[in-house]
C-alpha cells in the first residue's frame, strides 16, 4: 500500500476575483502534490473557498444580490484559475456546504460543552476587510497591520475561545517539534510576537451580522471566521466530534503540509492547533507560509490598481510559462517580485534559449544524420560517464529539494539538468563527428545520450510543467515517464524513431 500524503491551500475567500499574488499558491501546492504521486504516494490534495463573513455580507447588498449567489459567482471564478492554471486537485471544497456548516456547528458546541468556549463581551479594534480584531499595541500608526486600512471601535456580545489557556502548551509544543513551522523565520515571528507574550482569547461569535454558521444553541450568533474556516481542513474528509469519523478521514488525517499565505500563519499556527488539540486530533506535520509574489515591489491591492489575473497571463503567454515563473522566481522565504519584463525574461532565457533550444536541436540532429532514428552504439568516452552521473544524481538532489518546500530550486535543478545537456552538445560536437564516417556510432551515441538526458530531465519536469512534458515525451517518442525509469542510465529504446520538432517556447521580443 502507497504511503499517504495529504496537503492542503489555504481556502480562497471569496470577496473578489483572485490575482496571481492568490494564484502562486495554488500553483506551488500542486507542484508539490505532482511530485508526491510521482514519487509512489496516494496524495490527497485539497483546495476550494472560504465563503462566510460581513465583508461578503456588505458585498452581496452593494451589488444587490444574495449573499449565497454572490459567492457562487466568485467560487466558480476562483475555481476555473485554478483550472486553468491546471492543477490537479482532489477536491475543492466550499464552507456553503451543508454537511461542513452542520460539523463546524457540532465542534463549536463541542468546545462548548467542554468548557474552553464561554460567552461574554468583545471591545476592541476591527478591521472589517481582514475581519480581523486588534489591540492597540497592535495597531502600525493606528492603522490595521495586515492591510494598513483604518479601524473602528466595537463591543458587542461574543463567544471566546479559551486560547490564553493554551499558550505554555502550544510553546511547548511549538518547541519539541522543528519543522512545524516553516520558515524558520515565520517561527521565530510567531513565537516572539504572539505566543510568547501570551495569548488573548479569541473571539469565536459575532452577531452584528448574519452570513455565517449560526450557533446552533444560540441562534442569535454566527460562528467567527476561524473556527468555521479552518475546520475544512477535516470536515471535507468526514470528521465526527463523536468519534465515528469516515474511513477517508482515517486514512488521510493529519494533514502532512497546509501551504498557507504569511498573512495567515498566525490563525493556522496558533488557533489550528489549539482546535486541533482540544478536539483530541493529532496536529499537521507542518505549516509551510509562503512568501508574497509582490508587483514591481509593492503589494497587489485592488486600491493601488497593480492587480494582475493569471487568466490573462496564460492567455498571452501559456499556461507552463506562467507557472514556470510562479514556481521558479519566487524564493523560499523571501517575497518574490512580478513585472512583465521579469516574465519576459525568464520565459526567453530559461523556457527558449535553454529547454526548448535543447530540445530542438537534439532532435534536428537525430533527423538530420540518422533520419531521426536513435540507436545507442555504446561507443562511450569518459566524458559519458561525468554526463550520465551528473544527470542521474539529480533525482536525490530534488527529492530533497521538494521535501523542505524548496520548489523554486527544485525547478532550478531541472533546469540546471537541461543546460548540462546543452554544454554536452558543445562538448561532443556532433556536427565535427558527423564529418568523419569513422564516427558515425560514437556519433550515434552522443545523440542517444542526449535524447536520454533529456527523457529523464523531462521525467523530473513533469510535476512543474505537466504540459510542455507531454509534448517533449511526444517528440522524442516515449511513454517512460515514471520515477522507476530513471533509476538508471538508458532506459530509452534503441531504434526509436523521434517525432517531428516542434517550438515548445517561442522568445518574445521585449
Amino acid at each position: 500500500m502507497n504511503k499517504k500524503f495529504y496537503i492542503s491551500t489555504a481556502i480562497a475567500y471569496t470577496s473578489a476575483k483572485p490575482h496571481i499574488g492568490n494564484t502562486y499558491e495554488i500553483v506551488l501546492t500542486d507542484a508539490i502534490a505532482r511530485y508526491k504521486r510521482l514519487s509512489g504516494y496516494d496524495v490527497y490534495f485539497q483546495t476550494g473557498t472560504d465563503e462566510h463573513g460581513e465583508k461578503i455580507e456588505i458585498k452581496a447588498k452593494e451589488k444587490g444580490e444574495s449573499p449565497q449567489a454572490y459567492v457562487d459567482d466568485i467560487a466558480s471564478q476562483i475555481r476555473n484559475i485554478w483550472d486553468i492554471m491546471n492543477t490537479s486537485y482532489d477536491r475543492f471544497i466550499r464552507t456553503t456546504d451543508k454537511n461542513h456548516e452542520r460539523v463546524v456547528q457540532d465542534i463549536f458546541k463541542k468546545l462548548y460543552d467542554q468548557g474552553d468556549i464561554y460567552k461574554g463581551t468583545y471591545k476592541g479594534l476591527y478591521c472589517t476587510p481582514c475581519e480581523s480584531f486588534w489591540t492597540e499595541s497592535q495597531l502600525v500608526d493606528g492603522k490595521c497591520p495586515d492591510c494598513g486600512r483604518e479601524v473602528h471601535e466595537f463591543s458587542e456580545e461574543a463567544y471566546f475561545l479559551r486560547t490564553s489557556k493554551y499558550s505554555k502548551w502550544l510553546e511547548d509544543y511549538i518547541e519539541s517539534h522543528p519543522g512545524f513551522i516553516e520558515p524558520e523565520s515565520r517561527k521565530n515571528e510567531i513565537m516572539n510576537n504572539f505566543i510568547k507574550p501570551g495569548l488573548q482569547d479569541l473571539c469565536v461569535s459575532r452577531t452584528s451580522f448574519k452570513w455565517g454558521v449560526p450557533v446552533n444553541f444560540d441562534e442569535k450568533h454566527v460562528v467567527y471566521v476561524w473556527i468555521d474556516a479552518l475546520s475544512n481542513y477535516i470536515t471535507f474528509l468526514g470528521y465526527n466530534v463523536d468519534g465515528e469519523s469516515s474511513e477517508e478521514f482515517k486514512k488521510y488525517w493529519p494533514c502532512d503540509i497546509h501551504i498557507i499565505g504569511k498573512d495567515i500563519l498566525r490563525f493556522h499556527t496558533i488557533y489550528w492547533p489549539i482546535m486541533l488539540h482540544l478536539l483530541g486530533l493529532e496536529l499537521p506535520h507542518k505549516i509551510f507560509g509562503h512568501p508574497w509574489l509582490l508587483f514591481g515591489n509593492d503589494k497587489m491591492s485592488k486600491s493601488k490598481g497593480n492587480l494582475t489575473y493569471a487568466d490573462d497571463l496564460v492567455e498571452e503567454f501559456g499556461v507552463d510559462a506562467v507557472r514556470f515563473y510562479m514556481l521558479h522566481e519566487i524564493p523560499f522565504a523571501s517575497d518574490g517580485n512580478y513585472t512583465r519584463e521579469l516574465l519576459i525574461d525568464s520565459i526567453n532565457s530559461n523556457l527558449a534559449n535553454v529547454l526548448g533550444n535543447l530540445v530542438n536541436r537534439t532532435i534536428g540532429m537525430a533527423n538530420k544524420y540518422f533520419d531521426g532514428i536513435i540507436t545507442n552504439t555504446n561507443v562511450n568516452e569518459d566524458i559519458d560517464t561525468e554526463f550520465k552521473n551528473y544527470i542521474l544524481g539529480k533525482k536525490i538532489i530534488i527529492d530533497d529539494k521538494i521535501n523542505n518546500v524548496r520548489v523554486a530550486d527544485a525547478l532550478e535543478e531541472v533546469i540546471d539538468l537541461f543546460r548540462r545537456c546543452n554544454k554536452y552538445i558543445d562538448e561532443t560536437t556532433p556536427w565535427v563527428l558527423a564529418k568523419d564516417e569513422i564516427k558515425k556510432d560514437r556519433l550515434s551515441t552522443v545523440i542517444y545520450n542526449l535524447v536520454e538526458g533529456i527523457r529523464i530531465g523531462t521525467v523530473l519536469l513533469q510535476a512543474f510543467l505537466p504540459d510542455t512534458s507531454d509534448k517533449i515525451f511526444y517528440q522524442i517518442n516515449t511513454e517512460l515517464n515514471d520515477f522507476d525509469s530513471i533509476k538508471e542510465f538508458g532506459g530509452y529504446k534503441s531504434g526509436t524513431k523521434v517525432n517531428n520538432p516542434e517550438v515548445l517556447f517561442q522568445r518574445i521580443e521585449n
